[in-house]
């Protein structure tokens, strides 16, 4: 590029930035242009309004066409079919119905089916009332809150069974009699190809049948299809007065096929969910005392269960079984199983147990290994044996409590002896602790085992009738709130001794305690601070730890608070178990056991041989030992 045309792009840019520096808009222009842009821009505005207001008019203008041609003319329907058809494929006829219901019943209990998705819709047990007064039966789930869908892949499109309207094959309702109740929902598909969904009730059985059956609908699911998919999910209904103490003893129980272990979800936690991954033999919604159960004949395949609290003052959890269960593709397919739907009584869960190793009664929380033990093999037949006679609840738990103290009285008796013992020793002793005093712990406790080694007095002597008794205490603390014969039982001022017992409704709740107060709480407190009173009289003359009795004093405090909400026939059992303990007491020491008889035997005793107890020699070696390593 030469000079001269240098100059001249020079002179160019200078002379378009003076131009356009001169022909700059003033402040007014501004204003004007700004004006006219937000004039177009409200016009369109408005223009686009009335574009989308006549547009929602010729929409509604054409639903009130299709409204009316759907009326008087089969073009609807055709177009309606063809939707159908796309949606669902050879199934779509079964897409469009009318919802009916069909109902087995016996004795015990009704089932009512909804021919929409062939599923149990409502199921009430006839022997069973709610805790509200008006007689409303107990209903283990209700239609609008429940789901029951078998879902699978046909001709690409995802079936959820739930979508159609089976057809009965039969009655649509039977009355109860001593015969076997059926009834079989078909969902059609043309061709000869249906499934069928088989409901069969057996007389004074809690137990209904579900058989699925497929014809010839291996061309419509595909091939590869190694298992179909059922769900099932309900929400619980709240059936007891105690809705805390009702949601603390419901969740999801399960069983596995392999180990046949028995696991369930965590029943205080608010969400709890866990995929079970191997074959499951059965599957539980529990309530308090009534559960569903579906079992499997052989397995399903694996599944997954999921629960989680409700705020509803009407229910109390949702739960979720996905569960998968086996298929082969042949023309002929069937899966069996049944459902259980009744009360949590051992006595009928064990009885339909027994026959297939189900371990339904593994629904009733009975305690841990040794508890339960003692539940099954002696409370639960002494308390059925004693239920047989048709007396008052209150008066069977009365006449157990008397019988298991007296089975029990041979332990009583021989802790209240070597506590009478440690007692008439204590002089001896508080002299050794005088002759030692606080520096010569190893020399005094020598010498403490020495005299009870020689007066043959074993200090654990009263430990191990209280240890052997323990058991039977934690096994009641489990039986109580769990049997449902308690349920509704009134006994004096108790409405209901499954539950808590209130004699006075507060009007405001205290955290930790509830809004009531219960009385059988309060005399079980009393009667739990005169044994504590007497054993703390009793045990003067051992050494107690410090501030052992101020929490021995504490612990009735405690016991108001955890038990305000609990069964009141256990509370009343507890208190009745302890006004008798204190009774047995008060007879040992004024009939069996003489204290001035018992020094002197212990002082003839200490001219004979001294033989060492093991546990004896034991302390002893303790002791040398530990002293040796101070040295």
């Amino acid at each position: 590029m030469d000079k001269n045309s240098v100059i001249g792009l020079i002179l160019i840019f200078v002379i378009i930035m003076v131009f356009s520096y001169l022909n700059q808009p003033s402040q007014e222009e501004l204003q004007q242009q700004k004006q006219r842009r937000d004039s177009i821009a409200l016009v369109r505005k408005q223009t686009e309004a009335q574009r989308l207001a006549e547009a929602e008019k010729n929409k509604k203008k054409n639903l009130q066409n299709i409204d009316s041609l759907s009326k008087d003319s089969t073009i609807n329907d055709s177009v309606k079919n063809v939707k159908l058809y796309e949606e669902y494929g050879a199934l779509w006829q079964a897409a469009d119905g009318k919802e009916e219901f069909v109902t087995l019943e016996n004795d015990l209990i009704e089932v009512k089916i909804s021919t929409k998705g062939a599923r149990p819709y409502e199921v009430k047990l006839k022997n069973y009332d709610r805790f509200e007064k008006g007689g409303k039966k107990v209903l283990l789930f209700e239609g609008k809150k429940s789901r029951f869908t078998l879902n699978f892949f046909s001709q690409n499109r995802n079936i959820t069974t739930e979508n159609f309207y089976f057809k009965p094959r039969g009655e649509m309702k039977v009355n109860a009699s001593k015969d076997k109740k059926q009834s079989i929902l078909r969902l059609e598909a043309g061709d000869g190809r249906f499934l069928d969904f088989i409901y069969t009730l057996e007389p004074n059985s809690y137990i209904v049948n579900f058989d699925i059956k497929m014809s010839n609908m291996d061309n419509l699911i595909a091939q590869n299809t190694t298992y179909l998919d059922l769900l099932w999910e309900i929400d619980l209904p709240q059936q007891e007065k105690g809705r805390d103490w009702e949601n603390q003893n419901s969740t999801i129980y399960f069983k596995y096929l392999e180990d046949e272990e028995i696991d369930y979800l965590s029943e205080t936690s608010d969400e709890d969910d866990e995929d079970l991954g191997t074959r499951v033999k059965w599957i539980a919604f529990k309530g308090h005392f009534f559960s569903s159960v579906l079992i499997a004949k052989d397995a399903l395949s694996s599944g997954k269960v999921k629960q989680n609290a409700l705020n509803d003052t009407s229910y109390l959890k949702h739960y979720v079984a996905e569960m998968r269960l086996p298929y082969k593709s042949e023309s002929k397919y069937e899966y069996n199983s049944k459902f259980y739907f009744g009360p949590n009584d051992y006595s009928t869960l064990k009885a339909i147990s027994d026959e297939e190793n189900l371990e339904l009664q593994n629904l009733i929380t009975l305690g841990w290994a040794l508890f339960r033990w003692v539940n099954v093999y002696a409370i639960i037949p002494l308390f059925d044996w004693l239920g047989s006679f048709g007396w008052s609840y209150g008066l069977i738990i009365l006449i157990m409590t008397v019988i298991i103290k007296l089975v029990l009285f041979p332990l009583t008796y021989k802790s209240y002896l070597s506590s009478a013992k440690m007692r008439v020793l204590k002089p001896e002793v508080d002299a050794l602790n005088k002759k030692f005093g606080k520096d010569k712990v190893m020399e005094k406790q020598q010498a403490t085992m020495a005299l009870y080694r020689k007066t043959g007095v074993n200090p654990m002597g009263g430990c191990l009738p209280m240890l052997l008794q323990f058991p039977i205490l934690i096994a009641m603390f489990r039986f109580f709130p769990a049997s449902i014969q308690l349920r509704q039982q009134a006994f004096l001022w108790a409405t209901d001794l499954s539950t808590y017992d209130s004699i006075l409704d507060l009007p405001f709740t205290i955290p930790w305690y509830g809004a009531h107060v219960s009385l059988f709480t309060l005399l079980m407190a009393v009667s739990i601070v005169l044994t504590t009173k007497m054993n703390s009289a009793d045990m003067s003359g051992s050494n107690q730890m410090p501030g052992m009795k101020t929490m021995m004093y504490m612990m009735p405090v405690m016991m108001v608070f955890w038990f305000n909400s609990y069964s009141s026939g256990l509370s009343y059992y507890y208190f009745i178990s302890n006004i008798i303990t204190f009774l047995q007491m008060i007879a040992i020491r004024k009939f069996f056991i003489n204290e001035d008889d018992i020094l002197r035997k212990l002082q003839e005793n200490k001219k004979k041989p001294a033989v060492k107890s093991k546990f004896q020699q034991r302390l002893e070696d303790a002791a040398r030992l530990q002293q040796q390593r101070k040295k």
